[in-house]
């Protein structure tokens, strides 16, 4: 094998996958993989998340051992190779990076990412009706949301006060209210939607994370539970057992 560990990877990968590989590789196929690329790249957000870097090291190669893997069945099927992949993302780069390769004079983030979005709608022209036609459908509902926000707000489309946006909450919030005061489940769930829309605008708008925002209040409910599980086996009672868990949940988040 070469020295070059990318290829040595791309090679096994190549050698798994032949007549006499190994069995369970060579019954793979895109869609077949799909669970577990997604799987590890949520093991590797878990692990940046974490601060864990070998971890975040080991995530990262079996991250890259899926785009190897993807990259070898469509060789095989003769429509593309590794190189392939790696030539059209490098062109992409240095095309959409003119402030850098070329003579753009975009400098700062807003500039540099309104640039980004202009090159990328020209490309995708021929294919795309519409601006947000190239919104992943398959994206979890809060990140597409968050997307969608942010793919609007470089074309100017977008709240220019904060406060605005917590009017546009607190609108947002009256009409959920409204809707389950008249027991319609259809416009529960309409309003519920567009209530949940505005929080992830207003997390935006405040340069935070919505998938992290709640990822940590997740974590943060999840731990706090945890500790109120534990003081109930403490006082010999199980889960299910005490109506009033309100006060031992409330010791639970002191400490």
């Amino acid at each position: 094998m070469q020295d070059d560990p990318f290829r040595k990877l791309c090679q096994i990968v190549a050698q798994l996958r032949a007549p006499g590989g190994c069995p369970w590789d060579r019954e793979q196929t895109h869609e077949s993989i799909l669970p577990q690329l997604i799987e590890e790249a949520y093991e590797l957000t878990a692990a940046v998340r974490a601060n864990d870097i070998a971890n975040f090291r080991e995530e990262l190669g079996d991250l890259l051992l899926h785009v190897v893997m993807h990259a070898e069945m469509a060789r095989e099927a003769g429509t593309f190779d590794i190189d392939d992949v790696l030539t059209e993302i490098s062109e992409k780069l240095i095309r959409r990076h003119p402030h850098v390769f070329a003579g753009s004079d975009a400098r700062d983030t807003g500039a540099v990412l309104k640039l980004w979005e202009r090159i990328k709608h020209e490309e995708k022209k021929d294919t795309h009706e519409h601006y947000l036609d190239g919104l992943p459908d398959a994206l979890p509902a809060l990140m597409r949301a968050q997307k969608a926000q942010k793919k609007a707000a470089r074309v100017n489309f977008d709240w220019s006060e904060l406060r605005d946006v917590i009017a546009k909450v607190e609108e947002e919030l009256q009409e959920a209210k409204a809707a389950i005061a008249s027991h319609d489940k259809s416009a529960i769930e309409e309003e519920i939607g567009d209530l949940l829309f505005a929080v992830v605008n207003l997390a935006r708008k405040c340069k935070l994370d919505a998938e992290s925002a709640l990822q940590n209040s997740t974590d943060k409910f999840v731990t706090r539970f945890n500790r109120l599980e534990e003081e109930l086996q403490v006082q010999g009672k199980q889960l299910g057992d005490v109506e009033e868990l309100d006060v031992i949940w409330e010791r639970a988040k002191g400490r």
